[in-house]
């Protein structure tokens, strides 16, 4: 898990997924021209080239209907989930069927809708409703044993940058024993049933590419699960049941869309209104934003919140992104995020509100929160901006009267940058500041180290203690093996990818 997060976290999501399903690609067509798949290369360029500029096209058209800038990168991938979907062809039948799926996809994101998060996948809805029109059906020619080795790489790829490595492996492995229970009659034994299986069933790509993308999950871990142990036991239905009702019949596109169908109950967005109310720099570089909600919103203390903030010339990261609450109480709510020149586009609008401007809160969710038993002693390790969550716990434990023993580790470029660091100092038992240079002052409940190993040998009942770690990839890196060699357990980190 350590190495995944190296390798995968400097790279945004969305450019992970398309790079990594354009390496599917690229090896299939290799495949095909020397024969390991079944579909000529020529068949396989158009209707690579027919899926992704039927959606991308679609999408730009939908948008300027709509008056929004649509995603591009979102709608590349999807037109190559459709392409992976759907069987290569050299007809005009055929390749006006993959169009008609790059279309419905993308009017999927646009009508099938709440609080502008799209409800269903839009590649596993579109091959569902093609199915329901009679004109034909996806084939899941990715689920071929040549690419079975790559897509399980990718799709680990996937899963460990969108910290859903536990959705995709309850999916995966239910999914997986299911399919071979009813293949076993027959097959010759569970060798070849687990064979056929893993290379000729799109669990893997089920899992990395569709189950789990962050628009349509719900933002619990347990709402996660359930969703992946419904879609698991939907996709082996069909080998016992395989039924149909007019057009209509059960298929790996339809388990994805019921799944989505389950998340939206479990979690449906929220749409709250939030008024900005100010803003304050809490640190050189970091800024503390203060929003009214339009209605009673609940956040635990660790979770994250995700703002709908409509710009102008959205980034390819859109207008979203996924923010840790440093407050929730009083009817108000606070996020802080690093403002670095020139940053993204935004946090250029964020810092652009004005007091009154409004933005829509869509998601509250994650799993970071400390033991429900107090008398858990837990150890708090924040690398810069990552220190957020930690101070909301803090101040909820200090309302809710709450005696807990905490030791805070908060690394910092230097101690002028060390945020909120005379609130934890009040709340936390022992707080070590980590910087290269020493602070000008002494402070007092604070002591200073060099280095997270030097900070980590001065903490006391540090094996007992239950481990929470929160900032960039490269710091939970770096935090992880420092905790390892000073004999620290278990690391606990959060589920949010903000990053």
């Amino acid at each position: 898990m350590r190495l995944l997060d190296r390798f995968t976290g400097s790279v945004p999501m969305y450019r992970l997924v398309t790079l990594a399903l354009l390496m599917l690609a690229a090896v299939s067509l290799v495949l095909s021209a020397t024969g390991g798949i079944f579909y000529p290369p020529l068949a396989l360029v158009l209707s690579g080239l027919v899926a992704v500029g039927a959606t991308w096209g679609a999408s730009r058209l939908l948008g300027i209907a709509f008056g929004v800038r649509p995603h591009d990168e979102s709608s590349v991938i999807t037109g190559l989930i459709l392409f992976f979907l759907f069987l290569p062809t050299l007809e005009p039948v055929g390749l006006s069927v993959i169009a008609f799926a790059g279309v419905l996809a993308a009017a999927s994101k646009f009508l099938l809708v709440r609080h502008r998060r799209h409800l269903f996948n839009p590649a596993a809805g579109a091959a569902f409703l093609v199915g329901l029109t009679g004109l034909g059906a996806a084939g899941w020619w990715v689920a071929t044993p040549a690419l079975a080795p790559l897509t399980a790489v990718l799709a680990l790829l996937v899963l460990a940058r969108t910290r859903t490595l536990g959705t995709g492996a309850l999916f995966a492995g239910l999914a997986f024993v299911l399919v071979v229970a009813q293949l076993l009659p027959f097959t010759s034994g569970i060798a070849e049933a687990a064979g056929l299986a893993l290379g000729s069933y799109p669990i893997l790509f089920l899992a990395g590419f569709l189950l789990t993308e962050p628009q349509t999950l719900p933002p619990r871990r347990w709402q996660r699960l359930v969703v992946a142990a419904v879609v698991a036991v939907l996709f082996a239905l069909p080998l016992t049941f395989g039924f149909s009702v007019g057009t209509f019949y059960l298929s790996s596109e339809f388990a994805v869309v019921a799944g989505n169908a389950v998340a939206a109950l479990l979690a449906l967005p929220l749409g709250a209104k939030l008024r900005f109310t100010g803003r304050r720099e809490v640190a050189p570089g970091v800024s503390e934003f203060s929003f009214a909600p339009d209605r009673p919103v609940r956040v635990l203390p660790g979770q994250y919140v995700e703002l709908d903030l409509p710009h102008a010339k959205a980034d390819r990261r859109g207008r979203r992104r996924h923010l840790t609450v440093v407050g929730a109480e009083d009817g108000e709510l606070r996020v802080a995020v690093r403002t670095p020149e020139p940053g993204s586009s935004f946090k250029r609008a964020l810092a652009a509100l004005d007091p009154g401007d409004e933005v829509r809160l869509t998601t509250v969710g994650g799993d970071f929160l400390l033991p429900d038993d107090p008398a858990v002693p837990v150890l708090l390790v924040a690398g810069g901006i990552g220190v957020t969550p930690f101070v909301r716990q803090l101040e909820a434990d200090a309302v809710a009267g709450v005696d807990r023993d905490v030791v805070v580790l908060l690394r910092a470029p230097s101690p002028a940058e060390a945020a909120y660091l005379d609130r934890l100092a009040a709340l936390a038992d022992a707080v070590f500041l980590v910087t290269p240079e020493p602070p000008e002052r002494e402070q007092p409940g604070v002591r200073w180290a060099r280095s997270l190993e030097e900070a980590l040998a001065q903490v006391d009942r540090l094996g007992d203690r239950r481990v929470y770690a929160s900032g960039s990839p490269s710091f939970l890196d770096r935090a992880r093996r420092a905790l390892k060699t000073a004999g620290a357990g278990r690391v606990h980190t959060d589920l949010f990818s903000g990053y």
